[in-house]
Formats: structure tokens, sequence, C-alpha cells
């Protein structure tokens, strides 16, 4: 039991963090200077994240580093990869019962045997993409979480606008092999928690 409380409060103190390049002061993938959200917003999504990752490790230490967790405006969006839909299942009814959550986006990939020629254009995709992004003066990059997965972009974020959202979809549509795009990209006028 001491050992899986060593490893939720070393599992909060590193994603929460000050961090570098993306990862934001409450954690990953936002930045807050260019996170349109209110900080209030910010730190309740926060909260949630923190809570369901801890869940998770409770459940099975290995979900550590195997499932993705990000919160936005109380949606919980789930990347990553599991050795059966029955856990799959399980980590979707842990989303649904956080406090606070309004949807539950589970991307979450049944493992298959490792083949490196796909993970390498995964990788090579993801980075394109992250790029063209960082180019285009336009996009807030760091508002942004990408995740490829078999020729396939999985992007999540906040955009400032419609323009901005219709940029990152087709830079993303764009990209050199990829077979989808599947965008879960707010718009800051349809965050529920703004301040007045």
């Amino acid at each position: 039991m001491k050992k899986v409380t060593l490893l939720i409060i070393l599992l909060l103190i590193f994603s929460g963090c000050a961090g570098e390049g993306s990862r934001g002061f409450f954690g990953r993938g936002v930045n807050i200077a260019m996170d349109p959200r209110t900080l209030g917003t910010q730190i309740d999504d926060s909260i949630m994240q923190q809570n369901l990752l801890a869940r998770l490790v409770l459940t099975n230490k290995k979900h550590f580093l195997k499932i993705s967790v990000k919160v936005l405006d109380g949606r919980i969006f789930l990347t990553g990869k599991v050795d059966e839909p029955e856990e799959k299942l399980q980590i979707t009814k842990l989303a649904w019962e956080t406090k606070g959550a309004r949807s539950v986006k589970n991307d979450i990939k049944i493992k298959e045997e490792f083949n490196f020629k796909v993970s390498a254009k995964d990788v090579l995709i993801t980075s394109q993409l992250r790029v063209a992004m960082i180019l285009d003066k336009e996009i807030k990059n760091s508002n942004y979480k990408i995740d490829t997965y078999k020729k396939k972009i999985y992007i999540y974020g906040i955009a400032y606008n419609e323009k901005e959202r219709r940029k990152v979809i087709n830079e993303a549509k764009e990209v050199l092999d990829v077979e989808g795009v599947i965008a879960s990209i707010l718009l800051v006028e349809d965050l529920s928690r703004q301040s007045n």
C-alpha cells in the first residue's frame, strides 16, 4: 500500500510541476500563458485530470505509462494502448465516474504486435504536423495535443476561433500518408466555464 501511495504522490508531483515546451504548470499539453481557458477552469480541469490519473494507477500501475489523459472544460480525452477490450471499458467507466465529467472521448487502442515500420511512420506524421503548426503563426501550437496511430491523427485542443480550428484540421489532412484525421477541437466561445 505504501508503494501505491508513493507512486500516486510522485505522479502528482511530476505531472504538476512547471514543465518545458508544451507542458503547462497545471498539466501536460497546454501552456497557461497561451491557454484561453480561465485560470479557474484550468485548475478545475487539472484537478479532474490528476484525480482520474490517480484512480487509473490505483486500478493498474501500468496505466501510468500507457494511458494519456487530457481534460478540457470538463471533457475527458483518453489515448494509449491496453491489452484487453475489458481494460478499455473499465477505463471509460472510471472516466465517466470522475466528478465534473461532461463527456468522455476514448481513443484507447487494443494492443497489437509491434510493427516498427508503422510506428516509425506514425512518429513521422506527428512530427510533420507539429512542425507545420509551429510554422503557422495563426495557430497556437501549445494548445493542441497530437497522437497518431496507424496513420490516423487524433488532435485535441482549444482553438481561438473557427478559422484556427479549420487551419489545424487542414494542416493535418495535408500531411503525407495520413489516412484519417479525428479532431476534438473546442472553440473558446464554447467553453462552459468562462468568466463574464
